[in-house]
């Protein structure tokens, strides 16, 4: 039987292409703002993309937070990618505006510090010690980024990257992951991820 997903949709996010690869990877996906659903379902997966506060705001107003905090609170799989791993920390610090994130990962986000910004295009990723998510990929394998913003360090097994200086691009902590880069858009790489983390649920 096909792992059920819930892509979380609150008005932020890659959500068609995030569905298709989710799909193609062996996932039964559904994309809704229903909160029983996404708390039902085996796997949740938080999409973002934009600013930080903006999608507070639109967790906000579905109520998507709570969702989301009560499943990592449970041990009940979350995956964040792009801004949707990066609400899952603490906070986030945009153009000197801090905005309050999750709180399902220690840290905070900021904007990196690198000569080119936005990070943008295929980068090398590192993998944590014993990592799940990018288990069966090689050490140097490119994944697709479009980020200005990051965390650079939290709890949990951390897979890195470095783009002026290093960041988090991947954490696995409990039943929460979360990429910084796009899987949906970083061909095989990112289905192998996908399929590694259906893998777990």
């Amino acid at each position: 039987m096909k792992p059920r997903v819930v892509v979380l949709d609150y008005g932020s996010g890659n959500l068609r292409s995030a569905e298709r690869a989710l799909a193609r990877a062996g996932a039964d996906v559904t994309v809704t703002a229903d909160l029983a659903a996404a708390a039902a379902a085996d796997g949740l997966v938080v999409p973002g993309v934009g600013a930080f506060a903006a999608c507070m705001a639109g967790l906000s107003d579905v109520d998507g937070g709570r969702v989301v905090r009560e499943r990592a609170a449970a041990g009940r799989p979350v995956l964040g990618i792009c801004v949707g791993m990066q609400v899952l920390f603490d906070s986030g610090d945009e153009r000197g505006v801090v905005t309050d994130g999750l709180g399902v990962l220690a840290g905070k986000v900021r904007r990196l510090q690198a000569p080119i910004l936005p990070h943008m295009g295929w980068n090398t990723v590192n993998p944590g010690p014993g990592s799940t998510l990018l288990a069966g990929l090689d050490a140097g394998t490119r994944f697709y980024f479009v980020h200005s913003y990051a965390a650079t360090c939290t709890e949990g097994l951390v897979s890195t990257s470095e783009h002026g200086e290093p960041f988090v691009a991947a954490v696995e902590h409990g039943a929460v992951t979360a990429t910084q880069f796009h899987p949906e858009k970083s061909g095989d790489a990112g289905a192998t991820l996908l399929a590694n983390w259906l893998a777990t649920l």
